[in-house]
C-alpha cells in the first residue's frame, strides 16, 4: 500500500482558489490536480478550450480517448450530454468535441464552460464507487461499493469513519453484498485488493484533512488485478464550519458520572408534600427505596416534606449534594440552576418538559450555558429521571424498581423507560441501572457509555436513542467499552429516508440509516432490530459464556424444530458446525436407529431424558463444540420440567469443571414449557417457548460482541 505523504499545500492552493471565486464545486482539471497531490490514480488528459486543441491533445495521450464538459454549473456531465467515451480517431474527437459544447449550451445556456477534458480512457477492471460526505452525526465517513451506472439501482454500499485505516478499507471490501465480484468469479482475476483498499485509506483522509470538502465521488474506479484508477472525479466544497461542541476529558466524566450514578447526598428542588405531584413522587421514592444518603426537600413555601426538614432555597441545604432533582415548570429552571451552580452542585436531573422538545430552543440553550458556566452536567431535560440500584436510588416520579443485577439500561423516551421497567419486572431482569435522557442537552449516551464501561454492577449495556448528538464520541467510547462487556444499541427511526439534497452519487446513498447501520457496526455494538430484541439480548447476554470458537451443534427432538434452527443459524451469521465421523458415531450410540446425527443430532421426540442428557453431555464434553442449541418438543416421555432441570444440572456441572459454553434452547409445548424457560434462563441457559428464533438471535448476538472484542 501507498504511504507516499501527500501534499498538502498543492491541494489548500486549489481549494482557496476555487472558494475565492465563489465556487462550491472544483472542474476537473483541479479535481485532477487534487487527487495527484494525494496519489489518487486518475488517467492522464489535459484540458482543451478548442477542437483543435482537442486533437492535439488526443493525439498526445494516445488513441482511445474520452471527451468530458468541464463547467462549474455541470455536475451531472452524462445527464447533460457532455461525455464521450472510446474515441479513436482524430475525426471522431472533432465531431465529439463540437456535439459535447452543442449539447451543453442546450442543456444549460447559462452554464459557463472552460473547455472540454481529454481523457485517456481507462483500462478495463470492475467498476465500483469510492466517495466521501459529511454526515451530520458522525462528520467525515468515507463509502464504497458497486459502481458505474448500477451504484443507485443496486446501493450495494458500505460507509467507514474517515479517515480509514487499511483494517478499516479491507472490511469494506468484504462488507458489500457483491464482494464476490471483487475475489473473481467465473474465472475472472481477483481485483488487486490492497491496492483498492488503499485508495479508499487516500480518499478517506483527504476528506478529513480539509473540513472545506463536502464530498469526493469517484465514480467509476476501474479495478483490476493491475491495480486501480479513478476514471471520474467529482469534489464538492462548503463554507459552513459546525459548530464546536463542548466536550470532556474521560477522568471529568468519570469524576461527575461517578457523583450522579453513587450520590451520598440529594437534593429535590420542588418537593411536594401534595400527592399527584411530580415532586412528591420523586420524594416518596427516594426515601420509599431506601436511599440510605441525604434527602434534601426544596420548597420555598414549605418548612418540612414527609418527614424531611425543607429548605427555601437549595444554598441553605447542608453540606455539597452531589445531584439536584429538579421538580419544577420549565420557566423556573434557569434561576434554580443558577443556585445550584454556585452551591457546587455537579449534577442536574432535569424532569420538566417544555424545553427543545416543544419549540423552546432558546430556554434549553439558556440551561445549557448556565450548567457550562458552573460546570453542572445536565441530564435531561424531559425525562422521567433515573435509577441507580445497587445504590437503592429511585429518582423519579414512576414506578419504582429495586431488583439489583448487572444490565445498565437507557432510553431518549419515557414511554420506552417504562417498557424497559415492566419487562425488567416480568422476567425478573436485574438492572444496575435505568436512565432517561430526554433531550440530551448535555449528558447523552457517550457519557453513559464511558461510565458503565468501568462500573463493576455493570455487565451489559443496553440504549434505545433517537439520534446521537456526537456520533465519533460515541463510536469513541464505544470502542472502549464493547473489549469489555456488550452494548446493545436500538437505533429508532430505521426507515427515514435521509432526504438531504446531495451533489454525488455518494451523497446521494448515505440514507442516515445506511450510514448508522455500518459505523454502529464498525463501533463494535450489536444493533438490536427492535425493542424487544433489545430488552432480550439485554437479559440473555450475561447469561451466556463467552463462545471459544464457531462450531454450533443442534440436538433437537423435532425434525421441524432443527430446520427452523438451522435457518436461524445461518440468519444471525452463524453456521453449522461439520461433525467429523468419530463425534458422529459417538453421537449414534446415543440415539435411535431412526433418528439422525449429523447436524442437527435429532433424537427424535420419544426420547426418555437420558438420551437428552447423554447427547447434552457430549455437546459439552467435545473441544470441538463451541456452542449448544437445544431443541425440545414436550412429551409426557419427558416432560418441561424434567428437561429443564437435567438441562441445569449438566450445564451448571460442566461449569463447575470449568468447562462454560453457551447453550440456548426452544421449547415447543403446552403452557408448561413457559415455567421450563424460566427455570432454564435463571440457570444460565437461555431459553424461549414457541420460538426457534429468539434464542438463536442471543446466541448470534453474543458471537457478534466476542468478535468485536477480539475473544474469537
Amino acid at each position: 500500500m501507498d504511504s507516499t505523504e501527500p501534499n498538502q499545500q498543492a491541494v489548500r492552493a486549489v481549494l482557496d482558489a476555487a472558494l475565492a471565486a465563489g465556487r462550491t464545486a472544483l472542474t476537473a482539471p483541479e479535481g485532477k490536480a487534487v487527487t495527484d497531490a494525494y496519489g489518487i490514480p486518475t488517467p492522464a488528459e489535459a484540458l482543451a478550450e478548442t477542437v483543435d486543441d482537442a486533437v492535439a491533445l488526443a493525439d498526445r495521450i494516445g488513441f482511445p480517448v474520452a471527451l468530458k464538459i468541464v463547467s462549474p454549473e455541470i455536475l451531472h456531465k452524462t445527464e447533460a450530454g457532455g461525455v464521450r467515451i472510446g474515441l479513436n480517431s482524430t475525426a471522431e474527437v472533432r465531431g465529439a468535441f463540437l456535439s459535447i459544447v452543442t449539447n451543453v449550451r442546450a442543456y444549460d445556456p447559462e452554464a459557463r464552460i472552460f473547455g472540454v477534458q481529454v481523457q485517456q480512457m481507462v483500462p478495463a477492471g470492475t467498476e465500483v464507487l469510492i466517495g466521501t460526505v459529511t454526515d451530520p452525526t458522525f462528520g467525515k465517513i468515507v463509502a464504497f461499493g458497486l459502481g458505474g451506472v448500477l451504484v443507485e439501482v443496486l446501493k450495494d454500499v458500505t460507509f467507514r469513519l474517515a479517515p480509514a485505516t487499511r483494517d478499516d478499507a479491507l472490511s469494506m471490501l468484504d462488507g458489500i453484498r457483491a464482494a464476490e465480484i471483487l475475489r473473481g468469479v467465473r474465472g475472472g482475476a481477483a481485483v488487486d485488493r490492497e491496492a483498492l483498499a488503499g485508495l479508499v485509506v487516500k480518499v478517506s483522509r483527504l476528506a478529513a484533512d480539509f473540513p472545506e470538502i463536502a464530498e469526493v465521488d469517484l465514480n467509476p474506479v476501474f479495478a483490476s488485478e493491475n491495480g486501480v484508477m479513478a476514471a471520474d472525479v467529482r469534489i464538492l466544497l462548503t463554507r459552513e464550519v459546525p459548530a464546536a461542541r463542548r466536550t470532556y476529558t474521560r477522568e471529568e466524566i468519570l469524576a461527575s458520572m461517578g457523583r450522579l450514578m453513587k450520590p451520598a447526598s440529594v437534593a429535590v428542588i420542588g418537593a411536594s408534600g401534595e400527592q399527584g405531584k411530580i415532586g412528591n413522587s420523586v420524594m416518596r421514592n427516594l426515601i420509599d427505596g431506601g436511599f440510605p444518603g441525604e434527602i434534601h426537600p426544596v420548597n420555598p413555601k414549605a418548612d418540612d416534606i414527609l418527614g424531611r426538614k425543607a429548605y427555601k432555597s437549595v444554598m441553605d441545604v447542608p453540606g455539597e449534594p452531589d445531584v439536584a432533582v429538579f421538580a419544577i415548570p420549565a420557566k423556573l429552571v434557569p434561576a434554580a440552576l443558577e443556585e445550584v451552580g454556585r452551591k457546587g452542585i455537579p449534577n442536574a436531573v432535569l424532569i420538566p418538559s417544555g424545553f427543545a422538545e416543544s419549540g423552546e430552543h432558546e430556554l434549553q440553550a439558556r440551561i445549557v450555558s448556565i450548567g457550562e458556566e458552573y460546570g453542572v452536567r445536565l441530564l435531561g431535560p424531559n425525562i422521567y429521571g433515573y435509577y441507580s440500584t445497587w445504590q437503592d436510588l429511585c429518582a423519579t416520579f414512576c414506578t419504582p424498581y429495586d431488583v439489583k443485577g448487572g444490565v445498565a439500561l437507557t432510553s431518549q423516551s419515557g414511554g420506552i423507560g417504562m417498557a424497559i421497567l415492566g419487562f425488567a419486572r416480568t422476567t425478573r431482569t436485574g438492572v444496575s441501572a435505568i436512565v432517561g435522557l430526554g433531550n440530551k442537552s448535555d449528558l447523552d449516551e457517550d457519557d453513559l457509555l464511558t461510565w458503565f464501561g468501568e462500573d463493576p454492577n455493570t455487565d451489559c449495556i443496553a440504549m434505545h436513542l433517537e439520534d446521537l448528538k456526537d456520533g465519533r464520541a460515541f463510536v469513541e467510547a464505544a470502542r472502549a467499552t464493547v473489549p469489555k462487556k456488550p452494548v446493545v444499541v436500538l437505533k429508532a427511526g430505521r426507515t427515514a429516508a435521509g432526504a438531504r439534497a446531495a451533489g454525488s452519487h455518494t451523497g446521494a446513498l448515505a440514507g442516515d440509516d445506511a450510514v448508522y447501520d455500518d459505523i454502529l457496526r464498525q463501533a463494535g455494538v450489536i444493533r438490536a432490530p427492535g425493542l424487544g430484541e433489545m430488552l432480550e439480548y439485554a437479559r440473555a447476554l450475561p447469561v451466556m459464556p463467552t463462545p471459544r470458537g464457531g462450531n454450533v451443534v443442534i440436538i433437537t427432538g423435532a425434525g421441524g424444530s432443527g430446520v427452523l434452527l438451522s435457518d436461524a443459524l445461518v440468519d444471525n451469521g452463524l453456521s453449522l458446525m461439520e461433525i467429523p465421523p468419530d463425534l458422529d458415531a459417538a453421537f449414534r450410540a446415543f440415539i435411535p436407529p431412526f433418528g439422525s446425527a449429523g447436524n442437527p443430532v435429532d433424537i427424535t421426540g420419544g426420547e426418555p431424558p437420558s438420551t437428552y442428557e447423554a447427547t447434552i453431555r457430549l455437546g459439552l464434553e467435545d473441544p470441538r463444540i463451541h456452542a449448544l442449541v437445544l431443541g425440545y418438543w414436550h412429551t409426557i416421555v419427558t416432560p418441561p420440567m424434567v428437561f429443564a432441570e437435567l438441562t441445569a444440572r449438566v450445564v451448571a456441572e460442566f461449569r463447575a469443571r470449568g468447562i462454560h459454553k453457551p447453550v440456548v434452547a426452544s421449547l415447543a409445548g403446552d403452557v408448561e414449557v413457559e415455567e421450563a424457560c424460566q427455570y432454564l434462563f435463571e440457570r444460565g441457559v437461555v431459553a424461549y417457548p414457541y420460538t426457534t428464533e429468539k434464542p438463536v438471535a442471543a446466541l448470534g448476538a453474543k458471537y457478534q460482541w466476542a468478535r468485536a472484542a477480539g475473544l474469537l
